[in-house]
């Protein structure tokens, strides 16, 4: 018998629009379930909605695997796996790309689980108890269906801890990933630390974004192969982590310059070989320092840059910091107002997922009033379609990018 979850009266109306998360004050009965358990949510008089997975510890009681009456085994998962895999195949180019996110959580239908390809790798991140529990068979099935070289465990999030678990990082089947994997994507080469980068190695979610600020790039001030570029631009790549962008905007403009700033030396190192990896790392500055102190100093020191792309970490981890947030959010973009040049381009991203798109544009604008800086925005960008977005659950649209033409 599966255990139930019954809801308070009303408190089933997000869920029939297939919003796939309980929160624990919507619960009015949790009758024999125990934590990691699948459970039946039924509404106050009894009725059949949903079944999920059920953790008491966490603020989201549950989360939903299915509005359907079905078991939740071995061929579930095959199943939701195997669509995700050909979902990533119609959308992307994987002879020309080989580094992409298979399965994205929620939006995949499988709350709590990420799953990405990382050339012959895979990397997992159960994120939840739900999913923790079901590791051993989720491993089982990746391994069969995708035969990889080796499977990573990068679960060093912090979800987890909300979840009552621990950090686990470590070799789940095959091959152990070597220090530094590389990729393809799109037309460039780039190394991943999948055992220690960010998130599972490496921004998969940028990928798009990438390219299109390249071709912005290449647009405004001169590209590959004009017989006379406009000038040999500047670039200042803010928190350029292992240096994707700069490689991108490299390979976009032959004569581009582009300082890396970041505040790891260990990001810094890697995007040195990255753009050596691609035959640029000439024409590539590092600066290791805080992004907020250096573009203040570049202000005082009169510097101003033909391009500048800020992609910084998340500034919003709950609503309580969105104030803080915001203000930061204004702060770097005001900064880099200032120092883009007539004429420039600034490219600006926020991956705070409570940060709406509306939001963080009244932000980019309020920046630029308070710089005296008048601009066109030229583009409007998420994240990559390897991490769709799901209609019913807002909450995973959580990346936002602005192109913005800096006029005068």
């Amino acid at each position: 018998m599966t255990p139930t979850i019954t809801l308070k009266p009303g408190k089933e109306k997000p869920l029939l629009a297939h919003h796939p998360w309980i929160f624990s004050g919507a619960i009015a009965r949790a009758d024999d379930a125990h934590d990691g358990d699948t459970v039946d949510v039924r509404d106050a008089a009894g009725r059949f909605i949903a079944r999920g997975y059920y953790n008491s510890r966490s603020q989201i009681a549950v989360r939903l695997w299915t509005w359907n009456d079905e078991p939740i085994d071995s061929a579930f998962f095959r199943k939701r796996i195997v669509n995700a895999i050909d979902l990533r195949q119609s959308l992307i180019e994987t002879d020309a790309t080989n580094a992409y996110r298979i399965v994205n959580a929620e939006s995949d239908f499988l709350p709590g689980l990420i799953m990405d390809r990382y050339s012959d790798f895979v990397v997992l991140q159960f994120l939840t108890l739900g999913v923790e529990q079901r590791k051993n068979e989720i491993v089982e099935l990746v391994q069969e269906i995708l035969e990889p070289e080796g499977i990573y465990e990068r679960s060093d999030v912090d979800v987890r801890e909300k979840e009552g678990l621990q950090s686990v990082v470590g070799s789940l089947r095959g091959a152990e990933p070597t220090e530094l994997i590389e990729i393809q994507e799109n037309d460039s080469r780039l190394l991943v630390d999948v055992r220690r980068g960010h998130k599972t190695g490496f921004y998969l979610d940028q990928r798009e974004n990438r390219k299109r600020v390249a071709k912005d790039l290449t647009g405004f001030i001169g590209s590959v192969g004009a017989a006379k570029p406009v000038r040999s631009p500047e670039i200042l790549n803010v928190f350029s982590y292992s240096g994707g962008f700069s490689v991108y905007a490299c390979a976009a403009n032959e004569t581009a310059r582009v300082i890396n700033l970041d505040a790891s030396g260990d990001a810094l190192t890697l995007a040195r070989e990255n753009m050596r990896l691609n035959g640029c790392d000439e024409r590539g500055e590092f600066v290791d320092g805080d992004a907020f102190l250096v573009l203040r100093k570049y202000r005082d020191m009169g510097k101003s840059f033909d391009a500048i792309i800020l992609d910084p970490p998340k500034f919003v981890h709950a609503q309580s910091q969105l104030h803080s947030g915001l203000r930061g959010y204004k702060d770097i973009n005001l900064l880099a107002f200032k120092l883009c040049k007539p004429g420039g381009i600034l490219a600006t991203f926020s991956c705070s997922g409570q940060v709406s798109a509306e939001l963080f544009q009244k932000v980019v604008f309020e920046a630029a009033t308070d710089a005296k800086r008048d601009a066109q925005i030229i583009a409007k960008l998420s994240q990559s379609p390897d991490h769709p977005i799901l209609l019913s659950f807002p909450e995973s649209e959580y990346l936002k990018g602005i192109i913005c033409h800096v006029v005068a």
